[in-house]
């Protein structure tokens, strides 16, 4: 196992995804791509088109500068969730995948700092299950998927639909970072900017427990599943969960258990935050998170680590040696040494 520092909680859009839609549209016509001097956004059916691409997700000479920066070896990387087109028909939605998959694949082949995560239409869980395996036969790390398997048209990841996902997942034992989406379906979160500051978080708690409560983390037991932002509500409420799961007497599985099995990442910001959730979950299941690029995210990602009351074992397990466990890191990722 390699002495690195990982950070497994980042995103980024391949420039290929622009330069080459043009050629490969025809796969699924219900996209729409438009450029302005504003920058590029995408359009799928039934939506608004989508914010501008940031520069920075584009960019990853800039990328690098910045993990140079902050002592980062590592990235497990994933996508960017307004364009995983969820609300594309199926077939459109595996051809949608399978071209954000190919052009994230070509842009980390050769880059040694970096393990891609892929992308899968969670709109059909049948569909989903075969870009998942196709994706893991390639080598990718893992998989990132929404918390609303339809996009804006809403939907529950615990929907009996999506088992054959589940199932392959747990089959092929692969990480699945599932991470909050933009539309919340909350009118209150419109001003302050509370869709990044509070709506994401509590979009993460109700799609997790959702998946508690149907006994998923039980049931499909060979995948890893990585909770992001430190777990949003989870750990602090899971007492509260707990005490649902007596009230409602054996109607749904038991969230402690669950919880038992779930990983998260270190995207807290405040080092008793961290400490609490590293008590709650156990070091062991904690992994470095920076949430690149996004101004949400963490600009000194290991800065929380410094105040926080970890032992040199136990930052190194957050730090490298998890991540290297669950995620399928690239065998020839790069070292400073």
């Amino acid at each position: 196992m390699k002495n690195i520092v990982i950070d497994v909680h980042a995103h980024f859009t391949p420039k290929l995804l622009v330069e080459r839609f043009d050629a490969n549209a025809a796969k699924f016509p219900a996209v729409k791509m438009m450029k302005s001097d504003k920058g590029v956004t995408i359009q799928f059916p039934d939506t608004e088109p989508t914010r501008p691409i940031m520069p920075k997700l584009l960019d990853l000479g800039e990328r690098q500068a910045w993990m140079d920066k902050n002592g980062i070896d590592h990235q497990v990387i994933g996508g960017w969730l307004d364009s995983f087109g969820y609300e594309l028909p199926a077939a459109q939605g595996m051809a949608w995948s399978r071209y954000m998959n190919d052009c994230m694949w070509e842009q980390f082949r050769d880059e040694r700092r970096f393990s891609p995560l892929a992308t899968v239409p969670l709109q059909d869980g049948k569909l989903a299950a075969e870009v998942l395996a196709e994706a893991m036969e390639r080598g990718f790390a893992g998989v990132m998927v929404g918390t609303l398997p339809r996009g804006v048209l809403g939907g529950n990841l615990d929907d009996p639909s999506l088992d054959p996902f589940w199932e392959t997942a747990s089959k092929l034992k692969a990480a699945v970072v599932m991470h909050p989406m933009f539309v919340c379906g909350e009118p209150r979160l419109a001003d302050y900017d509370l869709v990044n500051a509070i709506g994401r978080l509590v979009d993460s708690s109700i799609a997790v427990s959702r998946l508690l409560f149907a006994g998923h983390l039980l049931k499909y037991s060979g995948m890893k599943f990585m909770l992001s932002h430190g777990g949003a509500a989870l750990p602090y409420g899971l007492g509260r969960l707990a005490r649902s799961h007596t009230v409602q007497a054996g109607k749904v599985a038991d969230p402690r258990k669950g919880f038992a099995a779930m990983y998260f990442d270190s995207c807290v910001f405040d080092a008793d935050s961290l400490d609490y959730l590293v008590q709650k979950a156990g070091v062991e299941h904690v992994m470095l998170g920076s949430d690149a690029p996004f101004p949400i995210g963490d600009p000194e990602p290991l800065k929380v680590f410094n105040d926080a009351k970890l032992t040199p074992a136990q930052k190194q397990l957050i730090l490298s040696t998890t991540a290297q466990t669950i995620f399928k890191v690239r065998a020839d990722a790069w070292t400073r040494s």
